[in-house]
């Protein structure tokens, strides 16, 4: 799994991480790109990360992305492997992070995941030091569905800015202050968006959007399926949040609210995942959500998102079948019918909604395994 363009690449990363956060803006004469892919959820190893990248032939020698390549990061740079494993995952979710916001902003695209705004949200009151009392006792009290309801409600009334001791335990589990640092700076800079317009008709972000949540942003039915007018809206109401925030907890106000024990989990575009299951019909209406019904998707529109992996996509949607890692994956409605496979989809009815999911377990999948999606021909993209 290593390459000199994988070790030259590792090497810049490190060097990005030292020091102050900081991001390159765009070029002023930028090529057009030879390939343009996009990456599902990053939550592994930065060596993994770019040997799927070399594999593909996106690194030049000199451990940066090739001139004419384009890469889309559709979020979640942080929070994976076991206990033991968290420094180390803590310092090498920072170096992929410093490293992509290295290249010109026009060449590598951030789009940000609940895990990443959680360093900004559940997490925004934390220092290193409170975060590993709170980890320890966290540690001493999760034990999955088997955890001590009585246990954790003592924990809530300590630490009442997380909504369970899982999130600490479990799903934030690598926080360190210095993320917080480059997250707050790669918003503030407009580096970390929400939404990019990949085409006309082909949107990139975190967990996928409904009508609904594109009528909170003011956007008219008619623009539903305009993926720039779309990315636009998403993107001015990130950045109206982030300019009135002073500190504390960022709240996209109306898409996005972290979670604490007076408000429970996280809800909102950043965590929501498609869902058939019938108990939760009612869970899939108000917004911002946890879980949405696709036949709420926007017709027209092409959605790539991560987020959701094949055997969680499955679950939800109440579907049997194989389950994979590594591969690309599609949803398609027509508002009423819903079906769901492996790959990517073929060309869509104009009346029709896509998802195609990137998450592919990037942490578990071989390296061979691990596909990406190109942006030009809407298909796997093929290793060159």
């Amino acid at each position: 799994m290593s390459s000199p363009r994988i070790q030259a690449a590792l090497d810049n990363a490190v060097g990005c991480a030292t020091g102050a956060p900081r991001s390159a803006p765009p070029r002023s004469s930028p090529p057009v790109p030879r390939l343009r892919v996009a990456i599902g959820d990053p939550q592994a190893d930065i060596t993994r990360f770019l040997a799927i990248l070399d594999r593909h032939g996106l690194l030049g020698e000199d451990g940066w992305l090739r001139p004419d390549v384009q890469l889309v990061s559709v979020g979640d740079h942080f929070d994976w492997g076991k206990a033991h494993e968290r420094e180390a995952v803590a310092r090498s979710a920072l170096r992929l992070v410093a490293w992509l916001a290295a290249h010109p902003a026009d060449q590598a695209i951030l789009l940000t995941g609940n895990h990443d705004l959680g360093r900004v949200g559940e997490l925004a009151d934390f220092t290193d030091a409170t975060f590993a009392e709170a980890q320890g006792e966290a540690d001493r009290i999760y034990d999955g569905d088997d955890t001590d309801e009585v246990r954790e409600r003592a924990f809530l009334d300590r630490f009442p800015q997380v909504p369970t001791v899982e999130l600490v335990a479990r799903d934030f589990s690598a926080f360190r202050e210095e993320q917080r640092a480059w997250i707050t700076h790669l918003l503030r800079e407009r580096r970390l968006r929400m939404a990019y317009a990949a085409g006309p008709d082909l949107l990139v972000l975190h967990a996928g959007v409904t009508r609904e949540d594109l009528g909170v942003v003011g956007l008219p039915e008619e623009r539903h399926s305009d993926a720039r007018a779309v990315a636009d809206a998403l993107n001015r109401a990130l950045d109206a949040a982030v300019e009135a925030w002073t500190g504390g907890r960022l709240i996209i106000p109306g898409l996005h609210y972290p979670g604490s024990a007076a408000y429970g989990e996280g809800r909102g575009i950043f965590y929501q995942r498609p869902s058939l299951r019938p108990e939760e019909a009612e869970r899939t209406k108000p917004t911002p959500r946890r879980r949405f019904d696709p036949r709420r998707l926007p017709a027209g529109l092409t959605q790539v998102v991560g987020h959701t992996r094949d055997k969680r996509s499955r679950e939800l949607l109440c579907l049997p079948g194989e389950v994979r890692d590594g591969v690309l994956r599609h949803l398609v409605t027509d508002g009423e019918r819903v079906s769901y496979a492996h790959g990517a989809p073929a060309k869509a009815d104009p009346r029709e909604a896509v998802l195609l999911f990137t998450d592919g377990g990037m942490r578990e999948s071989p390296v061979e395994a691990y596909e990406l999606f190109d942006l030009d021909s809407r298909a796997t993209a093929r290793p060159r």
